[in-house]
């Protein structure tokens, strides 16, 4: 689609998955042994859209793993938000609608993901309102109606044009005020979405993409019981891993359990409570 491009928001930190952050951003932790950004942008390329990517935190790290795939923006400074981010971008946009994604969103595979992807949102779609991706349920917070936001939501050009240029979020320079002008649709999505926020939803999400059951990278040399449990290229697992990630090139030791954890780079392990 010409008249639409899309934005993969990968410019924070992930505070909340702190020690995890310290030395790689959020966007290329791993889930299911794929990078979160990659799905991101796995998605939005099966649409067929021009893609672009702002960084900030660590944003090196983002510009050399998206390499020509995609256009990267780098924004100064501590990172701007959802909305400072896309309206630094507005130049690229040039006057198209465009589909925003948080690249920290977990949605399940679209195999396994019942119903409409996220190309539903662009299904019908008139180029005037705004829509957002929704679940049901509400838990605080961003809550529209009877959903809650899952990760992605389409904004027209007209909106992207006015956002002012200054940090700031999209649920009050967007979505919010098109709510109150009766211009906000919720797309439902049927599938399993997961904010990969913090380490226990980071665990959940990579379980859930094992399809509970284990998922072990051919790389990966393994000599020990594994049970619900995600293993990276190159890991070396020498003792027993029950519901736990082992990031790649980590190493589980003979003798060691690790249990409700995530085992990271240089023996980092955050666990689960």
């Amino acid at each position: 689609m010409s008249d639409v491009c899309a934005v993969v928001l990968a410019a924070g930190e992930g505070q909340r998955l702190r020690p995890l952050t310290a030395q790689i951003p959020k966007a290329l932790c791993p889930v299911g042994n794929v990078p979160l950004l990659d799905r991101a942008m796995a998605r939005v390329a099966a649409l067929g859209l021009d893609c672009a990517v702002n960084a900030c935190y660590l944003g090196e790290q983002v510009v050399a793993h998206v390499g020509g795939r995609a256009h990267v923006a780098v924004e100064p400074g501590d990172p701007w938000g959802t909305s400072g981010g896309l309206a630094r971008l507005r130049d690229w946009i040039d006057g198209r609608g465009v589909l925003v994604g948080n690249a920290d969103a977990y949605l399940a595979d679209p195999a396994r993901a019942p119903g409409p992807d996220i190309a539903h949102l662009l299904a019908g779609w008139d180029g005037e309102t705004v829509r957002i991706l929704g679940v049901p349920g509400s838990t605080g917070g961003r809550e529209f109606g009877a959903h809650r936001f899952a990760g992605f939501s389409l904004l027209p050009w007209t909106v992207v044009r006015d956002l002012p240029v200054e940090r700031g979020e999209l649920v009050r320079t967007a979505w919010r005020p098109a709510e109150r002008a009766g211009l906000l649709e919720v797309v439902e999505y049927r599938g399993d979405y997961l904010d990969t926020g913090t380490p226990a939803t980071y665990l959940a999400a990579n379980l859930h993409a094992a399809g509970g059951g284990n998922l072990i990278d051919p790389t990966a040399i393994v000599s020990a019981p594994v049970e619900r449990a995600v293993i990276g290229a190159g890991a070396v697992v020498a003792g027993p891993v029950t519901e736990a990630v082992v990031w790649p090139g980590g190493r589980v030791a003979a003798g060691e359990l690790l249990r409700d954890a995530i085992r990271a780079h240089d023996g980092l392990t955050v666990p689960v409570a």
